[in-house]
């Protein structure tokens, strides 16, 4: 589903400013060499977790901003469930986020910009319509997808 933005003007500000928050951890994530994609977990509207992309830091490649906010949100709550946390992050989630985002049970995933090639929410597998997905949140893609998008491009145009 679309991101609408005549939705009720309460729900529109608290998204922007989750997204804004995600979009500040891409930025951090740009700096330092990241490919620049930054994720918050939000709790009764309380930011609980937040990360940008460190692959190359962490020589880790699952360490991606949704998986170091999902873990991040699972220490703070004491629980790999996160049932009432919803997720915001600046590009659509790959297979493997995706499917972390369900088995962490994540209510509701707000993305900013699509990912033709390795998104696999809306493009791709379609990780969620699968008859074998255990869990699929509410999804709300292009939030804040301007920006989000514009990070990226910038970031990629920068190396080529």
């Amino acid at each position: 589903m679309r991101w609408n933005d005549t939705d009720n003007a309460p729900q529109r500000r608290a998204g922007a400013s989750m997204m804004e928050a995600a979009l500040a951890e891409a930025r951090a994530a740009g700096d330092r060499g990241e490919i620049p994609v930054g994720a918050v977990i939000v709790r009764r509207g309380e930011i609980i977790a937040r990360a940008g992309n460190r692959p190359r830091e962490l020589k880790d490649p699952s360490a991606h901003a949704e998986m170091l906010a999902i873990r991040q949100a699972a220490q703070v709550l004491g629980n790999e469930r996160l049932l009432d946390c919803d997720l915001y992050v600046t590009l659509e989630p790959c297979a493997m986020c995706a499917a972390a985002i369900s088995f962490a049970r994540i209510r509701r995933l707000y993305y900013g910009a699509a990912d033709s090639k390795g998104g696999a929410v809306d493009n791709g597998v379609r990780f969620y319509a699968s008859p074998t997905c255990h869990h699929a949140p509410e999804v709300y893609g292009g939030l804040a997808e301007s920006e989000a998008a514009a990070l990226l491009r910038a970031f990629f145009a920068g190396r080529r």
